[in-house]
């Protein structure tokens, strides 16, 4: 659940409450009591890291073993 804010507060206050979002704290901003907007942490630092591991495994991919050079492989180790 979020904290209600007043927007007075939330223009006064807005680095304490930046910082509070980066944390994980979401809050949403009235105006003369009515909720106006809503203020969530950003999801966007996690895409990016997540887009960055799938191009990573999908370039550790492109080298795929076929089953017999595994086979190949498999024989030459136990030798």
């Amino acid at each position: 659940m979020s904290e209600q804010i007043g927007s007075y507060d939330a223009k006064t206050k807005l680095p304490q409450i930046l910082r509070r979002v980066e944390e994980g704290e979401a809050f949403t901003i009235t105006n003369r009591g009515r909720p106006v907007a809503d203020i969530i942490p950003s999801r966007t630092g996690e895409h990016v890291k997540t887009e960055t591991a799938i191009r990573n495994i999908l370039k550790a991919r492109k080298y795929l073993v076929t089953d017999r050079e595994l086979s190949e492989l498999k024989t030459i180790g136990r030798k």
